[in-house]
């Protein structure tokens, strides 16, 4: 049972960043988190990387599927640094248990596969969990509102973000197992994480659209303190990725001990028992939420995220 409690150690390292990004790293914008995510984990994960196998001897296959992974998952991550940012944790992070959900649709689109009938149960428990997490949008007396639950998952700004996520890793989850096929998967996660980090900063280093930079900049609502009319040097104090150094230090350490553990873990058990317990993670984000930052609706976001964690184990496990 050692992949169970290394997988549960991924889930609550996730969620554990996530909540300390949301803490202490709510001032930075989605590009510098992305940096701390990506370029700062990786440098952390550098020791993992003495016995990678021979770059220049790796197949074209495998750097065709890195090719189309490093955009996918760059975008992937500065949308989620963003919705985690701006939005309640308990609403965000739950969605993306439709990774999976999206993983049987493009299964259907492009292969043509069926869902099983354990499949398809799993998809409705997870649209069951994602209409109770958002409860407060329907009158229960009223049943032309029973609806409004689901029609906020695309109205509401944080939820579009997760489910674009969400989507994003539906595609990078298929490819990075086919990439794993060259790579140990001890290595594989430093490796990908080392090239993440060296790419992204010349990704950022190219000027955004207008429409892009406003999305992925300083956070819209930001926290009190931070409002405050400055000083320059304060102003000056506060540039820079690493102006608040152990903070950005715990949240790159924890990040890297999920993706350490994530690897660690898909090396000893098959993909779908690991996730289907690193999704725990929507649990743990729940708890923050809730115990962290005092968002409300524990009581009704806490089965919601149950029936959501079941359908993704029906689905993974069907």
């Amino acid at each position: 049972m050692g992949w169970f409690f290394l997988s549960l150690l991924c889930a609550l390292a996730l969620a554990s960043a996530d909540a300390a990004t949301k803490a202490w790293l709510q001032d930075y914008s989605a590009r510098e988190l992305a940096l701390v995510r990506f370029t700062l984990t990786a440098l952390l994960l550098l020791p993992l990387l003495r016995d990678v196998p021979d770059l220049g001897a790796l197949p074209p296959a495998f750097w065709g599927w890195m090719l189309l992974l490093w955009p996918l998952e760059i975008a992937a991550m500065l949308l989620y640094m963003t919705a985690i940012r701006d939005h309640p944790l308990s609403l965000t992070l739950p969605l993306l248990a439709f990774t999976p959900v999206f993983i049987l649709g493009v299964a259907f689109w492009l292969l043509g596969e069926r869902v099983p009938a354990q499949g398809a149960v799993g998809v409705v428990l997870v649209v069951a969990g994602a209409w109770l997490l958002n409860l407060r949008h329907a009158r229960l007396g009223d049943w032309r509102s029973w609806g409004a639950p689901l029609v906020a998952l695309v109205s509401e700004p944080g939820s579009r973000l997760m489910l674009a996520v969400a989507l994003v890793y539906a595609l990078t989850a298929t490819m990075g197992k086919a990439a794993l096929a060259y790579v140990p998967a001890e290595q594989f996660g430093a490796l990908y994480f080392l090239s993440l980090g060296i790419i992204l900063p010349l990704v950022l280093a190219l000027p955004a659209p207008r429409g892009l930079a406003r999305l992925f900049g300083g956070p819209r609502r930001r926290p009190a303190s931070i409002r405050q009319p400055t000083t320059s040097s304060a102003l000056k104090a506060r540039s820079g990725l690493l102006r608040r150094p152990v903070a950005v230090l715990v949240v790159a350490a924890l990040n890297a001990l999920m993706v350490y553990t994530h690897f660690l873990a898909l090396a000893h058990v098959e993909v779908a028992y690991m996730i289907a317990v690193k999704r725990t993670s929507l649990l743990f984000g729940i708890l923050y939420g809730a115990l962290l930052f005092r968002e409300p609706g524990l009581r009704s976001r806490l089965p919601a995220g149950g029936l959501m964690l079941a359908g993704v184990v029906c689905i993974l496990t069907a």
